[in-house]
């Protein structure tokens, strides 16, 4: 087993949101995670992951939550939630709810391609190149419903990379990369740890512990780490994050509460991560 690896999951603008928080309070604290052996993001944790890798700062990302940048302006419907829900939990087989999720997001009517790339290349800034070290970014293969990885070696662009990861199925189109289409690296696990599989230290931040459907949560996934040999420590959303983030993860006037709880949260978990991470 090798070195760190900082597991990124997603959790929409105001998951991501904590996310940033939770970044900015660890590295406050003095944990070093720049000093990860690779990142690995999914959806919003692809985003700032990327922008994190990139040598943006943890607090620069924190701040501009608090200041209202980096806003996403996603509407999504009663009727987009219910043909998502009504896709992923109609079958207890993980395979076929992915696939059932995947073909239903290839047939609905929602904008175009160039809303995803716009929107993430938004959220980037002026972040465009692959990182010098490692960076993992997860998503979905629509058409077989299986996690991809791409990294710097992909026949992708970062942000095509981070595009398809953050490709929410019904309310965004799946991206085309490669020759092939690509949905939200969600879909099936909301962190994707176990692309941290041969890593001795583990930190995963997880907005959202659990995909929707019959899929492994990152508890269990974590759990499955720490039976092959490796320390792991998981943090998502304590009870008063919870509340200050509410339901509905796109809302926008959640997230700069999201994001001081995030910040609060791992303030209190610095001890129990350096253990881990530093130990």
């Amino acid at each position: 087993m090798r070195g760190t690896a900082l597991v990124l999951g997603g959790g929409g603008p105001v998951g991501g949101a904590w996310l940033t928080g939770a970044l900015a309070g660890l590295a406050g604290a003095g944990i070093d995670l720049g000093s990860a052996d690779v990142v690995i993001g999914t959806s919003a944790g692809a985003v700032f992951g990327s922008r994190l890798r990139s040598g943006v700062p943890a607090a620069e990302l924190y701040e501009r939550q608090l200041s209202g940048a980096d806003a996403v302006r996603l509407p999504v419907t009663a009727r987009q939630t219910a043909r998502f829900l009504w896709a992923a939990l109609g079958s207890r087989d993980p395979q076929r709810s992915v696939e059932r999720l995947a073909r239903t997001a290839l047939r609905a009517r929602t904008g175009p391609e160039s809303d995803v790339f716009d929107t993430v290349g938004a959220l980037l800034g002026g972040v465009r190149d692959w990182p010098e070290r490692e960076l993992r970014i997860a998503a979905v293969d629509a058409g077989s419903g299986r996690t991809g990885v791409f990294d710097a070696h992909s026949p992708a662009t970062l942000l095509e990379a981070v595009a398809a990861s953050c490709a929410v199925p019904v309310v965004w189109p799946p991206v085309t990369v490669a020759g092939r289409r690509w949905m939200d690296g969600g879909s099936r696990s909301t962190a994707n740890l176990q692309l941290a599989r041969g890593f001795r230290r583990v930190l995963a931040l997880a907005p959202v512990p659990r995909a929707v459907g019959p899929h492994p949560s990152a508890p269990q996934q974590a759990a499955e780490l720490s039976d092959d040999g490796a320390r792991v420590i998981l943090l998502s959303p304590d009870r008063a994050a919870r509340r200050v983030m509410g339901r509905n993860l796109v809302d926008d006037t959640r997230r700069s509460a999201a994001a001081r709880a995030g910040h609060a949260q791992a303030r209190a978990s610095a001890p129990a991560v350096a253990d881990v991470w530093q130990g």
